[in-house]
């Protein structure tokens, strides 16, 4: 191995030590709640639209959007219109619901 292999190699290793305590420490955090009003459910396709606040851990403004969901029973009590509660994160590459209630 070169010297400049080894040196790449050595930066590396340094990075993922300092990094990698840091994605752990996120990835135990709780995801954020974040309010929304339903604009379509499509149970049949496990897929909801949602208009939604902010959604920190995706680095995600306010927008509207469509989202699968990660268990299609979430969809079984809700309806377009309905205000929520929900947590999204990143599964498989597609943003995803992990959880849903109807706010009061």
């Amino acid at each position: 191995m070169n010297k400049r292999n080894f040196l790449a190699r050595l930066l590396q290793a340094a990075a993922a030590a300092v990094l990698a305590p840091a994605a752990l420490a996120q990835a135990r955090q709780p995801l954020p709640e974040v309010d929304a009003e339903i604009r379509r459910v499509d149970a049949a396709q496990g897929r909801i639209t949602l208009r939604h606040g902010d959604i920190p851990n995706l680095d995600m403004g306010a927008m509207t959007m469509v989202f699968r969901v990660r268990d299609p029973a979430l969809l079984k009590d809700v309806k377009a219109g309905d205000k929520v509660r929900f947590t999204a994160q990143m599964v498989d590459g597609q943003l995803t619901v992990m959880s849903l209630t109807v706010a009061h």
